[in-house]
């Protein structure tokens, strides 16, 4: 039997557990920040395999961990997510249905499977690397916020990454293929201005509008789109616009995101949305303040690990969706009004490191320190996007359940093969080198945490009462 077979078999050993791991993340459903119960039991799972759990709280963010097992070269990393989305909750039935719980979040972007895939992975690759005495080190992050885009970089510009010699992650989707593609690097700015309140009707001539500033400034910003290479992308979100509609309102604010093919474009384009900001208050004689609150650099591909990770998605290949499953797929496209193609049932092709998407990840700052790759799985119907019901659905039934599984037997083969092949590490690092054009990392980050990052006294009680819960769930006696 090839070591492939066996590290197969590893992963079907722990089947139940990955699973497991994977309902109960979806139904805690937590957002970013608040993910207590979410990181407690999955590294309290780690913990029950042998991985030493450190480093609670790296890069400012309370439910970050780094998990550890093994000694020695070479040291890789696994990418572990565990936050939901606002507003996506549903049931596991092909239709956009409450989740019994009541909660209103939702794995609609598939965190609850990141998390089980990659934890998966890296209890079968250890389990594998004791029977075969396989030397090396494995370091499993726990990322919280992913969505917020405040997670793995505030990590990475506290070190967290610096030292390993490859790094694995995955991620569902519509389509079975690696995540070998440029995506956008991206800053979120928080715009503030303070202006005068007055009587809306008796008196307007005494107040300087906020909310008039807000509005030139998205005015401005708009125009900006013109200007903006095809793959950069501008959204924003008005906070706070005023309390009552008779008093001219003295406060507003406004989050505002902009995606950019490069570091250098999206510092361009953020100073630019600053001069907007200064340009507003200046029109509406009110003051502003621009609060930089994260930045994500672009994720770099890497061509040997997108080969070797696209081999072995292969080896394992394919998922088998049975009718039932793909009847479910259909009726969610039919419910969405789109094509009835069900569940993908072949691989996509292998994208290269230069095809360029628009969406952005926090990946992107791992990328920059050390050559990385991840798993694509189709885990919801195709034709559909994230951040929907339908994938919410999907995450939390036997479709789910398959990808994850799937997913966790490509990444530990890779993951092996990185730990037995140094000729794999040594063309990664030469790709690394070459996408990355020499330059060194730098993060876009402007605030030394993030805010909310950190929990209040009372939630970080609730959190060390959810880690010593998920310790005892899994009978491990020893404190955190």
């Amino acid at each position: 039997m090839s070591d492939y077979s066996k590290l197969g078999n590893e992963v079907d050993a722990v089947a139940d557990e990955i699973w497991d791991l994977a309902q109960h993340v979806w139904e805690f459903a937590e957002l970013g920040f608040g993910e207590t119960k979410s990181s407690a039991y999955a590294s309290a799972m780690l913990e029950k395999h042998g991985f030493a759990i450190g480093d609670r709280g790296i890069g400012g963010l309370d439910t970050s961990w780094i998990a550890t097992w093994g000694s020695g070269s070479p040291t890789i990393g696994i990418l572990v997510e565990y936050d939901a989305l606002p507003g996506l909750g549903n049931d596991t039935k092909p239709t956009k249905t409450p989740a019994p719980s009541g909660n209103t979040n939702g794995h609609g972007c598939g965190h609850n499977l990141i998390c089980s895939t990659s934890i998966g992975a890296a209890i079968a690759l250890r389990t594998h690397m004791d029977k075969e005495e396989i030397p090396g080190t494995m370091k499993v992050f726990g990322c919280p916020a992913e969505e917020k885009m405040t997670g793995k970089n505030y990590m990475a510009q506290a070190g967290a990454f610096q030292g390993l010699d490859a790094c694995l992650h995955n991620h569902p989707g519509p389509l079975n293929t690696v995540w070998n593609f440029h995506s956008t690097a991206m800053v979120d700015l928080i715009v503030e201005w303070n202006g005068v309140t007055a009587h809306a009707g008796q008196a307007p001539w005494q107040g300087r509008s906020a909310l008039h500033a807000v509005e030139i400034f998205l005015v401005a910003a708009n125009m900006m789109r013109e200007q903006m290479l095809p793959t950069a992308r501008l959204h924003y979100q008005i906070l706070e616009g005023g309390t009552a509609v008779n008093v001219i309102p003295d406060y507003a604010k406004v989050l505002i995101r902009y995606r950019g093919p490069s570091a250098e474009n999206v510092t361009e384009y953020k100073n630019w949305l600053i001069d907007m900001a200064k340009g507003a208050a200046l029109s509406t004689q009110t003051t502003e303040t621009v609060t930089l609150i994260t930045g994500t650099l672009d994720v770099v591909g890497n061509d040997p690990l997108a080969e070797n990770m696209y081999g072995h998605m292969q080896r394992y290949f394919p998922i088998e969706w049975t009718d039932d499953e793909q009847v479910y797929a259909k009726a969610i496209q039919k419910e969405m009004d789109l094509p009835e193609t069900g569940m993908a049932t072949a691989m996509a092709g292998m994208p290269t490191s230069k095809v360029e998407v628009g969406g952005s990840s926090d990946v992107g700052d791992v990328s920059w320190n050390v050559p990385t790759m991840g798993v694509v799985h189709a885990a919801w119907p195709q034709g559909i996007s994230p951040h929907q019901w339908g994938c919410t659905a999907c995450h939390g039934m036997s479709i789910g359940h398959k990808a994850t599984i799937q997913a966790a037997k490509t990444m530990a083969a890779t993951g092996l093969d990185l730990l037995t092949q140094p000729a794999l590490i040594k063309a990664a690092w030469q790709d690394f080198k070459k996408q990355t054009k020499g330059q060194p990392y730098k993060s876009l980050n402007e605030l030394p945490k993030p805010p909310g990052g950190q929990m209040l006294p009372d939630e970080r009680s609730h959190y060390e009462c959810c880690i010593h819960g998920a310790l005892e769930h899994f009978g491990i006696e020893e404190p955190v």
